[in-house]
């Protein structure tokens, strides 16, 4: 049997197909191997060319702060050779005209019905004051002197105006106005109250107690005792503790005065909240009494009964040995009790009056006293002390005493002590009921 033979063309065409296959692939090859090397080279170059334009603006950089290096170098040797420049403005301009009027044109009748005293008692409280007030002068701005920071402050408590008029008044800064008038009430509580307020001694106890016999018949008093509210600003912690039932923020003032409105014992800064009586057990005046060392031992006797040396109070204060209250008022009083409760509370008026002048004379403690909590207590000390170093110096009074109403007068939470107590109240109205007393 025959077989067919194979093409001799198609074995002859075979090898060149594959041929062709290999060339068309290397030719793709080396095509794609270009572009990949053009590719990088145009990668290169535009990072060599970035590069470039970095490094230029670096140099500049550079050189542009050795610049103002050398710059600042040669100002700062120019000036160390040259004299000092001289300050010329430390402050804000301000005009202190008004207190040059008032220094050198104002009357005593003037300077006294503004700042509570006359030119000579200003002065005399300006040298109490001076050697804790005064500033070293020195090359920086002149101080303000001795004379305009005490005005500052005085000027405050009188009329109890806005730091930011006082600053515009006395041609200062109204930080300065603040700290200025809280310096000033700090130094008058430290070194004038031990002085101004203090317990009377012996001696003049013998005439604090002439003098309430002589003026208002009552004998063996040593003085009276009342408190009053101060308002002040909403106190942060507790509010709650210090709104009175009034309704308002406000501290107590507990004051004890004599027969020429002077005090001579005060506690200050109870919560509005307490009664009047806490407030006066809870006092160093309580304790003193207590324990038989407030007053001399000076007795006198009535109906029997040995009365000593007593203060005298409203219906809100407990009935002591050392303190009397007005009997309870009912339709059924006896007249003696009646004519003692009439003058119990003629004398007693003498505090309600010092404290109507008090809050008259210094007025930013009439209606709410606009100063931090921590500060409070400095400001009031420091407006008594003023009252009795105006009243040492017998300064005329022209406004009228503030009247004061009586805080919890009603609330008797404080029983009778003990029968002594009942006694020497009876026995002092015994006193009256004889006739005895004489105006």
């Amino acid at each position: 049997m025959l077989w067919p033979q194979p093409c001799d063309t198609a074995m002859e065409n075979q090898p060149d197909t594959i041929t062709h296959s290999l060339l068309t692939l290397l030719v793709f090859w080396v095509h794609l191997q270009n572009n990949q090397r053009s590719q990088m080279s145009r990668f290169i170059e535009c990072a060599r060319r970035r590069f470039a334009v970095n490094r230029a603006a670096r140099v500049q950089r550079f050189l542009r702060r050795q610049q103002e290096t050398r710059r600042a170098f040669e100002a700062l040797m120019a000036n160390y050779n040259s004299p000092p420049a001289k300050r010329t403005v430390w402050i804000q301009h301000r005009s202190s005209m008004w207190w040059e009027h008032v220094t050198t044109n104002w009357t005593d009748y003037e300077f006294q019905l503004n700042f509570r005293m006359r030119k000579t008692t200003f002065r005399q409280l300006c040298d109490i004051l001076k050697p804790h007030l005064s500033r070293q002068l020195t090359t920086f701005r002149k101080p303000l002197p001795v004379e305009q920071r005490v005005a500052i402050c005085i000027w405050r408590l009188a009329t109890n105006m806005e730091y930011r008029t006082i600053s515009h008044l006395f041609g200062i800064g109204q930080s300065t106005a603040v700290t200025i008038t809280n310096h000033v009430a700090s130094v008058i509580v430290d070194q004038m109250l031990p002085r101004y307020i203090k317990k009377p001694s012996e001696d003049e106890f013998k005439v604090i107690i002439q003098e309430f016999r002589d003026q208002w018949g009552f004998p063996q008093c040593g003085g009276a005792i009342d408190a009053t509210h101060i308002g002040i600003l909403t106190p942060p912690g507790c509010p709650s503790d210090y709104k009175n039932r009034e309704g308002f923020y406000s501290v107590f003032l507990q004051v004890v005065v004599d027969h020429r409105l002077r005090f001579w014992d005060i506690n200050v800064g109870s919560p509005g909240k307490i009664h009047d009586a806490c407030v006066f057990t809870n006092s160093s005046l309580y304790k003193r009494g207590q324990s038989g060392t407030l007053f001399p031992k000076v007795t006198e006797r009535f109906a029997g009964v040995k009365v000593p040396v007593v203060l005298l109070g409203d219906a809100a204060y407990p009935l002591l040995p050392w303190l009397m209250k007005p009997y309870h008022e009912n339709p059924n009083m006896a007249p003696a009790q009646l004519t003692f409760n009439n003058n119990l509370g003629r004398a007693r008026m003498m505090v309600d009056r010092a404290i109507g002048r008090l809050k008259g004379r210094w007025r930013c403690l009439l209606k709410r006293c606009d100063c931090k909590i921590n500060n409070l207590n400095t400001v009031i000390s420091a407006c008594c002390v003023l009252h009795n170093f105006c009243e040492d110096n017998r300064e005329d009074y022209d406004g009228t005493d503030v009247q004061q109403a009586d805080v919890q007068a009603n609330a008797n939470i404080c029983k009778d002590s003990t029968e002594a107590s009942r006694a020497i109240r009876d026995a002092v109205c015994a006193y009256f009921a004889s006739g005895s007393a004489s105006l």
